[in-house]
């Protein structure tokens, strides 16, 4: 399998420079190991030094995102015990969302995430966003900051925050949850940010009539004379086309048995192919005319859900776009443009050159923000969550005598909410054995 020999490869190389590195003790000062694990660091942070004069505002920030992370941690805890009920109800089948290889956020070997640049620059931006909150607040908060950097195993992994141990573990209650829940209230308002900006951009972008083949009928005309999707119609019967109105005017003539010799485009090639024309099926049409047995993208349909996505179904609709794109990507293709190279882009006329490229980035920006924040709000210590969970049961054991019982509370809830995230891709495989 392909992925599989990507990540054999990604995985030797990373354990080769790991070694090297740690075996010869190389750049000690920046470089340090906790298992597997690299981390590449730097002492250079007086940028949250001069930040944290705006203490005032940060303050509010982080208590308002305080409050938004609890929200999400409970709304998230919620979705996924809600999730493995319909697992349990309705027995689905295994797919794509459930491979385990879909777990690993590695571009181009989960299936979800392409291998661009536009996404190794949102994952790359997700992470600084993340950590430079904590960053922030932990200045506001009067805690010394005396690294920054990137936690790299195979790919960047996570970026961190080392703040002075001994002042951390005294920072108790709201300023200690302030501090931990800044990386995702970062995530979350980047994210939300992104995605206004994606929005706004797409208005700009005009829907043309080219006539591009977005699907082929099999065993129909065109399927039979090997035209394949992503194929652009450019003349039939010698005679130039420039939009699916030229293309229907021409067909309109025709008759069922009729041949007729189209010269298509893909990826600037140009090949002839002759069909003999069929008559239309009887679940479409009743018309008289010959059939070629292809869809074509329609810019001016997806232009009306690029208009809906400024409202909370289309924001949802947007998470769901990388995911729906594997499982239907007929019913869900004409969307790739929003994540990746896509010949749509020839249906549009765009207000600047690498506009597309634009999108990608802010699109995937968006994603990685919104889902990242999502997730480390779980209550799974290591996450951001967890720890604030910890900090919670801390907090309210102790006024009672009972903080001896912390540990054993945080931990338990741990461990289910890992179980039900293991047993979310285990089932539909399980139940259908």
């Amino acid at each position: 399998m392909d992925w599989l020999i990507i990540l054999v490869a990604l995985v030797a190389t990373y354990a080769i420079v790991a070694y090297y590195i740690h075996s010869r003790k190389l750049w000690t000062e920046y470089i340090v190991f906790f298992g597997p694990i690299m981390a590449i660091r730097s002492q250079r942070v007086g940028l949250f030094d001069r930040l944290s004069r705006f203490h005032r505002f940060l303050k509010a920030y982080g208590s308002f995102g305080a409050v938004v992370v609890i929200l999400v941690s409970i709304a998230m805890v919620g979705l996924l015990f809600y999730s493995l009920y319909l697992n349990l109800l309705t027995h689905p089948g295994p797919t794509a969302v459930n491979d385990f290889r879909n777990i690993l956020a590695i571009p181009g070997v989960n299936q979800f995430i392409p291998f661009t640049v536009a996404v190794w620059f949102a994952f790359v931006f997700t992470l600084v966003i993340h950590e430079f909150g904590h960053a922030f607040l932990a200045r506001v908060e009067n805690l010394k900051v005396r690294f920054i950097g990137v936690l790299w195993c195979v790919i960047p992994i996570g970026a961190f925050v080392e703040p002075d141990e001994a002042e951390f573990e005294k920072l108790q209650g709201l300023p200690k949850i302030r501090m931990l829940g800044a990386g995702i209230t970062n995530n979350i308002v980047a994210g939300m940010a992104c995605f206004l900006l994606l929005v706004l951009l797409l208005g700009f972008a005009v829907p043309l009539q080219t006539p591009l083949i977005n699907s082929v009928y099999k065993d129909y005309p065109a399927d039979r004379a090997g035209i394949v999707p992503d194929s652009i119609v450019v003349s039939i019967n010698g005679i130039p086309v420039t939009n699916q109105s030229d293309v229907a005017e021409i067909l309109n003539a025709t008759r069922p048995g009729d041949q007729v010799t189209l010269i298509t485009k893909e990826n600037g090639v140009a090949s002839a192919h002759i069909l003999t024309l069929s008559s239309w099926p009887e679940n479409m049409s009743a018309r008289e005319s010959g059939f070629m047995g292809v869809t074509y993208y329609d810019a001016s349909g997806i232009k009306q859900i690029f208009n809906s996505f400024a409202s909370p179904l289309g924001f949802f609709f947007m998470l769901a776009i990388p995911i729906w794109i594997i499982l239907d990507p007929i019913g869900w293709g004409q969307f790739l443009i929003l994540i990746n190279d896509s010949s749509a882009s020839a249906a549009w006329s765009v207000p600047f050159p690498g506009f597309w490229f634009v999108i990608q980035i802010l699109f995937w920006c968006a994603w990685f923000n919104i889902m990242v924040g999502l997730c480390n709000a779980l209550p799974i210590v290591p996450f951001d969550g967890g720890y604030i969970f910890k900090e919670g049961v801390d907090r309210i054991l102790d006024r009672h005598g009972f903080i001896k019982y912390s540990g054993y509370i945080v931990g338990a809830v741990s461990y289910i909410m890992i179980i039900v995230l293991i047993s979310l891709f285990l089932l539909p495989s399980l139940l259908h054995q």
